[in-house]
């Protein structure tokens, strides 16, 4: 077995990583002049290329590192097996995108979960059977039978609460495609600039038409503690436990604190081969998404290059941007600049700041990009065993292609383990979210081995102030794979 520790703030305990996704870097000279530029290919950045392309820009993708794709990339980190580095499950990449830009065509493949979450329990059997486990999948009457090992009365209410969630997500799924509201065009300006901003809020009119008596549902959940929620329907912690991860999970907050409702609700708004709330695996890792993107972008005429790093942006002296320029001095100029970098790289680094006003500076500053996650990629040459799901002769079992919650009994252990990264310290017993996603695509790994995934939280960005040190990482990974859930590892 061997693994390598990654955190959400670019920290690697590894000493080779081989890029194995394809650049996909235009043959064409970079010109000097394009009607738009994208900095940055990562996967959104890809896909407003291809959109501008579509609309008759000629446009070029400008991307730093050697390879595309940003989050969304595979890498090979120990040879022979592929890892989705960053971003791991996909569910929540619009289906008109998919369409629109044929991305089947040119070569997405994914690997549909069912069922799709398992949380085996930490405790000794009874009688000498194995310790419980819960598992959720799109079988309504197995998700009872399991939920009732536990409570049966959580067990009835438990379809009544996935019909809540849905009817909440369809109402506001159409905002998910719709732009932003213009609020400064409401609310100032001329009365003729404030009626055409008012076409923006038509979308949030229809979503709150849509809700009706469900309006204060849906602010409840947008605003409140996941937990108010989950203690109304159920009282088996498992069960609350197991949910509650949704609401946490890639958050800096804990179930008990405000506005982790809404988390739990953003991820059931997804959707995967047309089945609402789906997640799913993309053969070759999540690199295959950038790379396809990339593709259909290409054969609409975008120019993508690699390894150009952009220093700056050009402003006019009207003060629109005019194009950009490069780290060794090229300058490009384009008439509309986006850029796919963070808003604190984009405003605070790659702009000049007197082009932009103490105000707008001041809103970057306070953009709180805190994360908690530390992932850790492991190649295995054995599949994980578990006490509570064992399964003979190194054979899957339908929870191995699960998301599988680990130190996830009760909700006070995800309590706990973001109270200990608030106050500066690594989680004793963090949060795990595991994927083994060469049980269902066997592109990842050499056969009979296996690469998985483990997506842990709560982790600091600094311990008790200071920066993490190779011992440090190597201690909190160790924290993770010595599990006693898991039989063989």
């Amino acid at each position: 077995m061997a693994a390598a520790v990654w955190n959400g703030r670019g920290r690697r305990a590894v000493a080779v990583v081989r890029t194995v996704t394809r650049s996909r870097s235009s043959h064409t000279a970079l010109k000097s002049q394009y009607d738009a530029l994208v900095i940055g290919g990562g996967h959104n950045g890809l896909v407003a290329a291809a959109y501008l392309q579509k609309g008759g820009l000629k446009t070029a993708v400008l991307e730093r590192r050697h390879v595309l794709g940003g989050a969304a990339v595979t890498e090979e980190i120990f040879p022979g097996f592929l890892f989705s580095r960053c971003s791991y499950l996909l569910s929540l990449l619009r289906p008109h995108i998919c369409a629109d830009l044929e991305l089947k065509k040119h070569g997405l493949k994914v690997y549909l979960r069912d069922p799709h979450a398992f949380t085996p329990l930490l405790e000794e059997g009874v009688s000498g059977a194995p310790p419980r486990s819960l598992t959720l999948g799109s079988d309504l009457a197995m998700n009872q039978m399991e939920i009732g090992k536990f409570s049966q009365k959580d067990a009835k209410a438990f379809p009544d609460f996935v019909a809540h969630l849905e009817k909440l997500a369809g109402a506001i799924h159409p905002l998910l495609d719709a732009s932003p509201v213009d609020i400064p065009g409401v609310t100032t300006g001329s009365l003729r600039k404030r009626l055409a901003s008012a076409k923006t809020l038509m979308p949030i009119v229809k979503c709150g038409l849509k809700l009706g008596r469900n309006i204060p549902d849906f602010y409840e959940i947008i605003t409140a503690p996941i937990m108010k929620i989950l203690n109304r329907w159920f009282e088996s912690e498992p069960l609350r436990a197991t949910l509650a991860t949704d609401a946490v999970i890639g958050a800096m907050t804990s179930p008990s604190n405000p506005g982790s409702g809404y988390v739990l609700l953003h991820h059931v708004m997804g959707e995967l081969e047309k089945e609402k709330g789906a997640w799913g695996y993309v053969e070759g890792g999540m690199g295959g998404v950038s790379q396809a993107i990339a593709s259909s972008a290409q054969s609409y005429g975008v120019d993508i290059f690699t390894e150009k790093d952009v220093g700056q942006v050009l402003i006019g002296s009207d003060g629109a941007a005019k194009g950009v320029v490069l780290k060794d001095g090229t300058e490009i100029h384009s008439k509309v600049v986006l850029s796919n970098a963070t808003p604190h790289v984009t405003f605070k680094n790659l702009t000049p700041q007197a082009a932009l006003s103490p105000e707008f500076i001041k809103a970057i500053d306070q953009i709180d990009y805190t994360s908690p996650v530390t992932k850790i990629n492991v190649a295995v040459d054995k599949l994980p065993n578990f006490l509570a799901s064992p399964t003979p002769d190194d054979k899957p079992g339908p929870h191995h292609q699960c998301s599988i919650h680990l130190n996830c009994e009760s909700v006070e252990l995800l309590e706990t383990a973001y109270k200990e990264a608030i106050n500066g310290h690594p989680s004793a017993r963090p949060m795990l979210e595991m994927t083994i996603p060469s049980v269902l695509d066997p592109t990842l790994a050499p056969p009979g081995c296996h690469t998985v995934s483990l997506f842990t939280q709560f982790t600091p960005y600094h311990i008790e102030g200071r920066e993490w040190t190779d011992q440090d990482r190597e201690a909190y990974a160790d924290t993770g794979l010595k599990h006693k859930i898991i039989q063989e590892f």
